[in-house]
């Protein structure tokens, strides 16, 4: 796809899209510098291991989720960038129920793989539009 830039459709999921992005860089912020206080928050056992980990996933977050906010907000659709930050999402629904499952997360962490689920079917509807016939 070239860079060209193309008009993009600014409706409710484009705006809804760039919130979640911006929360996803904050959160993924916050959970890079302290992930002990995240930890806590969804129920975890908090140590060095699970901290430093924990505030890897966080610099991924961070990543992720400052590349679909920058693709939102670009003149150009960029819809390998989609895709890509559509998996993360729906990775992260994955493995946060898992988290759940095995009893390494506490139940409130349902809300946070259900809204990376639901981020990540949002995302994966945007990315149809954009790779979808003109």
């Amino acid at each position: 796809m070239s860079a060209t830039p193309s008009f993009k459709t600014k409706d409710w999921l484009h705006w809804v899209l760039v919130l979640i992005s911006a929360a996803t860089v904050v959160s993924g912020l916050v959970q890079m510098v302290v992930p002990g206080f995240v930890l806590s928050i969804v129920g975890a056992a908090t140590d060095a291991t699970s901290s430093h980990f924990f505030a890897i996933v966080g610099m991924f977050m961070f990543l992720f989720g400052g590349l679909m906010l920058q693709v939102l907000l670009s003149p150009s659709h960029h819809p390998v960038a989609v895709f890509w930050a559509g998996l993360q999402k729906l990775g992260a629904a994955g493995a946060v129920a898992l988290g759940v499952w095995g009893g390494i997360f506490g139940a409130i962490s349902w809300l946070v793989a259900g809204f990376d689920l639901l981020s990540g079917v949002l995302i994966f509807i945007y990315w149809k539009r954009i790779t979808g016939p003109k």
